[in-house]
């Protein structure tokens, strides 16, 4: 992805107008890789977000909400030992590099000036997030510790001296363009070499980027005014999603036909971009246990339903062993101990010829109990295996609900889902307070959202929700959806008349938060909540109901994300 040095510079003149001259109010750091810092400029909070993840790094101004997590990390009190209440002073990038210096200006516990430095390098893997006292050039905290094991030529490590990323030997676009020029004068190579005549020579240009300046070096016309206008649009960025081999962001100009999303800002254009990429990583990260958990019982539950499937069919052969039974008695007189087979006639089957095998160590009686003992215990196996695939299978469509419930879950869904599943028996209870009791955690709120034309609409994310919203919060006479048939969220639509337009909206709601979210023509249910009903004993979640009615629905990203409140 293109967050290169020309996008970091985009981005660094775009804060410069934003939060530089402002205050850190709040730190907080939501996930392992991220940081947060609430920066209170021009009369507005602005989040800050400075990630190091390996696929996501980025620094841009986020509008996502984000939930600061209970027990603060070290990396989160040492930011807020330092910079709480610091001012922004200024942000530079190294070069045209992917590493941003943001400094702050504050004071020690005896009242003297420090000056600090907050580097944010945009590196891969090897991202990171770096508080320096600029004075001593010393580095205070890292959110990745790199020791000497890891990197001999670069330790980032608390009390560690600061050494800049290796500087590369390549030409600063925005310092130096002699060296294309000179290329240029002597021939007029294709897109693609001149693409990467233009990476070979200058720093800080993915191949996107490198594509978008070849093309501007090819348009007829001064070849100086060309590079140097398309350079200069970090002035005035275009933010866009454009579509290629795989859709990137960029702040470049591009061809309206190739555009797929346009953006007011670089920060709500990564936070369009990233937003489910992200969420999802996060997701399968910090619900690995909860993955695995469903994952193993569910390949438990479908192995034991193969089996007892497969026993419920050998059962059907209880009648024949009955009917061998009858046989032996009714002819006991023709048989003879010692005997290991006889042909009788079946009297069930037009007297047709019926071999029964036969033990010779016992009594011809005792064959014929064998067999009746063999009918009796695959007729009591009938009942027992039946009862036991009802629940198989009911365990087995619980289980794919928490996993599609997983699959579509946010970051702040998990703790709702752990507990569910401790509570369910597949995971160990949460531990007891100091006075030996269980806590007692509440499940998270709904979804909210606001139809068109203003009616309340809510969301379930998971089944304590579900339950919660659709037997406790709703009232009777509101409207319930649920995707038909397909495991899913409940939605309620907090009225007892929505127009079609609500209905309508409702229901792709029901059909996103559904495992058909990226299928077309979803059916949804929808009926009062009145018409309801959780059987006794059934797993969280889980409704009947009766009297619905059918609306077809294709889900919309885009039209459900304006309706979010």
């Amino acid at each position: 992805m293109p967050f290169d040095g020309l996008f970091t510079r985009a981005m660094i003149f775009e804060l410069e107008e934003k939060v530089v001259g402002g205050r850190v109010t709040k730190i907080s750091q939501p996930f392992p890789n991220e940081v947060i810092l609430t920066i209170r400029a021009k009369r507005q909070n602005h989040a800050l977000l400075l990630s190091a993840h390996p696929n996501y790094a980025r620094i841009q101004i986020t509008s996502i909400p984000y939930t600061n997590p209970p027990v603060p990390t070290n990396f989160t009190m040492t930011l807020r030992k330092y910079l709480e209440n610091a001012k922004l002073t200024g942000i530079k990038q190294l070069d045209n590099d992917r590493v941003a210096y943001l400094s702050f200006a504050t004071r020690n516990e005896l009242g003297d000036e420090l000056p600090l430095l907050l580097s944010i390098e945009i590196m891969g893997r090897y991202s990171n997030v770096i508080l320096i006292n600029q004075t001593e050039k010393k580095i205070l905290d890292t959110i990745k510790h790199i020791g000497p094991s890891q990197n001999r030529f670069r330790t980032l490590l608390p009390g560690a001296t600061y050494m800049a990323p290796p500087k590369q030997d390549l030409l600063d676009p925005y310092v130096d363009s002699s060296q294309i020029y000179k290329k240029l004068e002597r021939q007029f190579p294709s897109r693609e070499i001149l693409a990467k005549q233009i990476q070979n020579s200058y720093q800080g240009i993915a191949l996107e980027h490198a594509l978008y300046l070849a093309d501007c070096l090819h348009d007829t016309g001064d070849i100086t005014v060309n590079w140097e206008k398309a350079l200069l649009q970090i002035e005035n960025p275009s933010p866009m999603i454009v579509n290629g081999k795989k859709d990137f962001f960029t702040f470049f100009k591009y061809d309206d036909e190739l555009v797929k999303q346009v953006a007011k800002s670089l920060g709500e254009l990564l936070d369009n971009f990233y937003q489910n990429k992200a969420t999802s990583d996060r997701v399968q990260q910090q619900g690995a246990q909860l993955f695995h958990i469903v994952k193993l019982n569910l390949q438990k539950n479908r192995k034991k339903l193969k089996k007892l499937e497969e026993t419920l069919e050998f059962t059907q052969k209880a009648d024949s062993f009955r009917v061998k039974g009858e046989l032996l008695t009714t002819y006991l007189y023709k048989i003879k101990r010692g005997m290991t087979e006889i042909e009788l006639p079946n009297y069930y089957d037009n007297e047709k010829l019926i071999k029964i095998n036969l033990s010779n160590q016992i009594s011809p009686s005792k064959n014929a109990q064998k067999y009746f003992k063999k009918y009796q215990k695959l007729k009591n196996a009938v009942e027992y295996v039946t009862g036991q695939l009802k629940i198989t299978k009911n365990e087995l469509n619980y289980l794919e609900e928490v996993e599609t419930q997983l699959e579509l879950a946010e970051p702040q869904d998990l703790p709702d889902i752990k507990l569910e599943l401790q509570q369910e028996g597949y995971l160990k209870p949460q531990k007891k307070n100091k006075s030996g009791k269980l806590r007692k955690n509440k499940p998270g709120q709904p979804a909210k959202y606001i139809s068109s034309d203003g009616t309340k609409i809510s969301v379930g994310k998971n089944n304590l929700q579900n339950d919660q919203l659709t037997l406790k919060t709703a009232q009777k006479k509101d409207i319930w959806l649920h995707a038909k048939n397909i495991h899913g969220s409940h939605v309620i639509i907090h009225s007892n008349s929505p127009s079609n337009q609500t209905l309508l909206e409702a229901a792709q709601l029901a059909a996103y938060y559904s495992k058909a979210r990226s299928s077309s023509n979803v059916p949804v249910d929808y009926v009062e909540v009145k018409n309801i009903r959780k059987p006794n004993g059934a797993k969280p979640g889980f409704v009947i109901y009766e009297g619905q009615q059918t609306i077809y629905v294709t889900p919309s990203i885009d039209e459900i994300a304006d309706l979010k409140v």
